[in-house]
């Protein structure tokens, strides 16, 4: 019944009034010009505010053959925005086969947001690794060394060398979330060899203090703090730089600490200490006086 209604929601902007706003639409608001299913989607989508309504022209263009290509991704964006992440997936699946090939590339694009959205990583890091091999094999950007891209309205270039690097970076991130930080690092590492920037250099660094490689960790995070890569006068990168590096010292701090037990007033915080003490002071003195002291009264507080 929802959809039914969805539907006739849709087919009540076919008014003579909505159809002239349609046509000057496109002028406005770069809406699709026509009467067409995907104009009418993107119309509700952009114009209307109505992501909804949007969605029941999407699908009615895809069925007709209306710009299947664009109709399918933007669906898949308006279904993510909506929570819809899983049917989006479920979606470009099913009808991916009936867009060109040079879309497929832009399609998983948008497959491997939607992955992160649900919390899918195997699925992620197996995209993300076909991308990768399509680059090897000379094969992305459809044999083309750049790509148009588009961010924010705004069009730009990116390089086959960009693009590597991006990848890898999402793959890090992704075995980060798996909690293998050892193929992260491999993987930052190489990126970081291709296209350096902050932001791959702060998660290189959280490789590192996971595995407990703190000096490592800190040439990177200073690099960062010293403006010795791109991106290290961003905000977030150098706040992000800011707390690891806190993070490196508080660790460093800890590693003279060995096995120390938690500490308490009784006989463990006196034990604790004694063996700190054994650590750092002469060989002629296992026990300082006043640790002798303290060992008598917790004697005779336990009769």
């Amino acid at each position: 019944m929802e959809g039914i209604s969805m539907l006739n929601k849709a087919s009540s902007s076919s008014s003579p009034n909505k159809a002239i706003e349609r046509d000057y639409s496109h002028l406005i608001h770069k809406v699709p010009p026509g009467d067409g299913p995907y104009g009418r989607a993107k119309y509700a989508q952009v114009v209307e505010k109505d992501p909804e309504g949007a969605i029941v022209w999407f699908w009615k263009a895809i069925n007709a053959g209306d710009r299947v290509d664009s109709a399918l991704k933007d669906m898949a964006v308006v279904m993510k925005q909506l929570g819809r992440a899983e049917e989006a997936i479920e979606a470009i699946k099913a009808f991916r086969s009936r867009c060109t090939n040079q879309t497929q590339e832009s399609l998983d694009n948008v497959l491997i947001d939607l992955y992160k959205k649900c919390g899918k990583v195997d699925e992620q890091i197996m995209l993300l690794k076909r991308k990768l091999r399509l680059i090897y094999k000379g094969e992305a950007f459809n044999g083309k060394p750049t790509k148009t891209a588009r961010s924010h309205g705004k069009k730009f270039q990116v390089s086959v060398r960009q693009e590597t690097a991006r990848i890898l970076g999402n793959l890090g991130w992704a075995y980060m979330q798996k909690g293998n930080y050892i193929n992260a690092e491999v993987v930052y590492r190489k990126a970081q060899m291709i296209d350096a920037d902050a932001n791959k250099a702060t998660n290189l660094a959280h490789c590192f203090i996971k595995q407990a490689r703190y000096d490592e960790a800190r040439l990177v995070v200073e690099d960062v703090l010293q403006g010795k890569l791109p991106g290290s006068d961003d905000a977030k990168s150098r706040k992000k730089a800011e707390e690891l590096m806190l993070e490196i010292e508080e660790m460093q701090h800890l590693q003279f600490f060995p096995n120390l037990p938690g500490l308490s007033i009784e006989d463990d915080f006196v034990d604790g200490l004694d063996r700190l003490i054994n650590e750092w002071a002469p060989v002629r003195s296992r026990r300082l006086p006043i640790f002798e002291e303290i060992s008598a009264y917790t004697d005779q507080l336990a009769c």
